[in-house]
C-alpha cells in the first residue's frame, strides 16, 4: 500500500499557488514527501518583514522573486525534484482551464480573496481537486474542494472588510480604529495621491459633529478648503499641520512630517503608505494616538496600530507549519483515491468546548444555490436601470462583487442566440469588440463608440424589470445568469444582490451597497461535526479560510 502511494506521489503533477508563510513550509514538505513534479507560482517579492516566518528566505534575498528563491532553497532538501517556478499572477490569462487540467492536484497558499476565488473557479472548470488553506495568528484551516462532491470556496458567505462612515472618522471617533483610519487618511491627503473621499477636516454640516469640531473648523478656515490645498498653502509647515489636525506637538510626528515632506520633494511624486515603512508607520501611529487622546479614547501601542492599520493578524510560523503538514496529509488521501476520508481541519489555540488544538470536520456537500458551482448559477440583482451604467455593472458588480476577471454580458432572450449582443448591448473589452465586430474594421471611430457606450444607462438598451442577462467569463469558463429587479429608490450606483447565497438561518437576500456586502458570518459551532467558519481580517501574509 505504501509503495503504491509512493508511486502515485512521484508520478503526480502538483500546482502550488503562493510561496509565502504557508507556501514555504508546503514546498519543503512536498519535496521531502517524495513529490517529483511541482509547479510554483507567486507574484510577490521578498520583503524584510517576511524573514521571521518564511524560512526559505534570507536577508540577501530581499527584493527577489519568492517563487524562484523558494525553488532554489527547496532543491537543497531534494535535488532530484523537478520544480518550475514562475514569478507571475495566477490570474494571468495564460493560465487557462487547459493549464489547470495538466495537474493532478492544486494546493492554495494564497493571501487574498480575489485569487482564491479565481483558482476555485478554474479548478471547478478543469475538474481538478483543490486544497484550500489559510492561517491567522493561532487559527488555521485546511479544506478539500472537489467539483460535485464538496462545497466550493464560494458556497458560503465571506465576511467583508468593515468600513466606517466618513462623519465618524472626521467628527465623532469613539474607537481606536476610527483614529487609525483618520491617521491613514491624513497621510494620504498630505503625501499620497489626492483623494477627496479621504478628507479629514471636520464636517461642520454634519449634525453629529461636536461643537469643538465645528469651532476648530471655523477658526482654521472661513471657506471650504481641502486638506491638500490647505497644506500646500502653508508650505507643509509641520507646526501648523500639528496645530490644525492633532492640536498638540510631539517629537515623533514632527520628525515624521519633516522626513516625509523631504522624501516627497526628492521623489517628485506622491508617496504610498506602507505599514513596513517605519517613518510612515510612526506618522500614522503618533497621529492616531494623539487624536485618540484628544477624544478620550484608549491609546494603542505601535505594534497594535500596525496590526490594525495594515489589517493584519500577526502570522505565526508554527501555525503555518502545521497547516502545511495538514495540506500534504489531505493531498495523500486524494492521490490514494480516498477523498471520502478527507476532512476540513480547523486549528484553535483555545477551544474550551472540545479541548483540542486540531479539530477535523466532515466535508460539506455543495450548496445547491451557490452562484458559482450550482447546476445553474444565477443571482437576482436589484438596481435602478435608469441610474446604473454599463461601466458600473462591469466594474463594481461583475468584477469587484462577483469576482469575474474578464466579463462579457449579453441579453438572454431565451433563444440561445446573441441577438441582444449584436444590438450593441455590452462589450467590456476592446479586444472582444475587435473580435466580434466583423462587419467593419476596428478603428478609432469604433474605439470612441466603445468609450461612449460604457457610460450609457442600462435602460438605454431596453433593460427593465424582469430582464435577464447572461454574464460570461471565458477565462474562468464561468457563466452566470443575472435576473434584473428594477428599484427606482436606488441611486448613485447602489445595488443589491439577492438569492446568491442563503443565510445560516434561512435563505434570504444579501445586501450590497456600492460594492460592499452586508452579511453576517456563521457563528462558530465548536460542539458539532459541521465545519466551523472563522471570521478574520485580511492580512499581508496568509488569510484564514472563511
Amino acid at each position: 500500500m505504501l509503495a503504491q502511494v509512493g508511486k502515485l506521489v512521484a508520478e503526480s503533477r502538483v500546482l502550488v499557488v503562493g510561496a509565502g508563510g504557508i507556501g514555504c513550509e508546503l514546498i519543503k514538505n512536498l519535496v521531502m514527501t517524495g513529490f517529483k513534479n511541482i509547479e510554483l507560482i507567486d507574484l510577490d517579492t521578498i520583503d524584510v518583514s517576511n524573514l521571521n516566518r518564511q524560512f526559505l528566505f534570507r536577508k540577501e534575498h530581499v527584493g527577489q522573486s519568492k517563487a524562484k528563491i523558494a525553488k532554489e532553497n527547496a532543491l537543497r532538501f531534494n535535488p532530484d525534484v523537478n520544480i518550475v517556478a514562475k514569478h507571475d499572477s495566477i490570474i494571468n490569462p495564460d493560465y487557462d482551464v487547459d493549464y489547470f487540467r495538466q495537474f493532478t492536484i492544486v494546493l492554495n497558499a494564497l493571501d487574498n480573496r480575489v485569487a482564491r476565488s479565481h483558482v476555485n473557479r478554474m479548478c471547478l472548470a478543469a475538474d481538478v481537486p483543490l486544497i484550500e488553506s489559510g492561517s491567522a495568528g493561532y487559527l488555521g484551516q485546511v479544506t478539500v474542494i472537489k467539483k460535485g462532491k464538496t462545497e466550493c470556496y464560494e458556497c458560503q458567505p465571506k465576511p467583508t472588510q468593515k468600513s466606517f462612515p466618513s462623519c465618524t472618522i472626521r467628527n465623532t471617533p469613539t474607537e481606536p480604529i476610527h483614529c487609525i483610519v483618520w491617521a491613514k487618511h491624513l497621510f494620504n491627503q498630505l503625501f499620497a495621491e489626492f483623494d477627496e473621499d479621504n478628507e479629514v477636516t471636520p464636517d461642520a454640516e454634519d449634525p453629529e459633529a461636536t461643537d469643538a469640531s465645528k469651532q476648530t473648523n471655523q477658526d482654521v478656515e472661513n471657506h471650504k478648503m481641502s486638506t491638500r490645498s490647505w497644506a500646500e498653502s502653508v508650505g507643509y509647515n509641520p507646526q501648523l499641520l500639528l496645530k490644525k489636525y492633532i492640536i498638540s506637538d510631539t517629537v515623533f510626528i514632527l520628525n515624521s512630517v519633516i522626513s516625509l515632506e523631504k522624501r516627497m520633494e526628492s521623489s517628485k511624486s506622491c508617496l504610498i503608505w506602507d505599514k513596513d515603512d517605519d517613518v510612515a508607520m510612526h506618522f500614522v501611529a503618533s497621529s492616531a494616538n494623539i487624536r485618540a487622546h484628544v477624544f478620550g479614547i484608549p491609546l494603542k501601542s505601535l505594534f497594535d496600530i500596525k496590526s490594525m492599520a495594515g489589517n493584519i493578524i500577526p502570522a505565526i510560523a508554527t501555525t503555518n507549519a502545521i497547516v502545511a503538514g495538514l495540506i500534504v496529509t489531505e493531498a495523500l488521501k486524494i492521490l490514494s483515491g480516498r477523498i471520502d476520508l478527507c476532512r476540513t481541519v480547523v486549528m484553535y489555540k483555545n477551544n474550551p468546548t472540545m479541548k483540542k488544538l486540531i479539530v477535523p470536520c466532515l466535508l460539506e456537500k455543495p450548496n445547491e444555490r451557490c452562484y458559482v458551482c450550482s447546476a445553474k448559477p444565477e443571482v437576482y440583482i436589484r438596481i435602478n436601470v435608469d441610474d446604473l451604467t454599463i461601466k458600473h455593472l462591469g466594474e463594481e458588480i461583475l468584477k469587484k462583487r462577483i469576482g469575474m476577471i474578464a466579463p462579457d454580458v449579453e441579453i438572454d432572450d431565451g433563444t440561445g442566440n446573441e441577438e441582444g449582443e449584436t444590438e450593441g448591448f455590452i462589450d467590456y473589452y476592446i479586444d472582444y469588440l475587435k473580435r466580434k465586430r466583423s462587419l467593419c474594421k476596428f478603428n478609432y471611430c469604433n474605439l470612441l463608440e466603445y468609450l461612449d457606450i460604457i457610460d450609457y444607462k442600462l435602460s438605454h438598451f431596453r433593460i427593465r424589470n424582469g430582464s435577464i442577462l447572461k454574464a460570461d467569463d471565458f477565462l474562468q469558463n464561468y457563466t452566470l445568469q443575472l435576473k434584473i429587479i428594477h428599484d427606482d429608490s436606488l441611486i448613485d450606483g447602489e445595488f443589491e444582490i439577492e438569492g446568491d447565497i442563503p443565510s445560516t438561518e434561512k435563505e434570504s437576500s444579501s445586501l450590497t451597497r456600492l460594492g460592499q456586502t452586508k452579511r453576517t458570518a456563521d457563528e462558530l459551532d465548536h460542539g458539532s461535526a459541521k465545519r466551523s467558519r472563522l471570521e478574520t481580517v485580511d492580512s499581508d501574509d496568509d488569510l484564514i479560510l472563511v
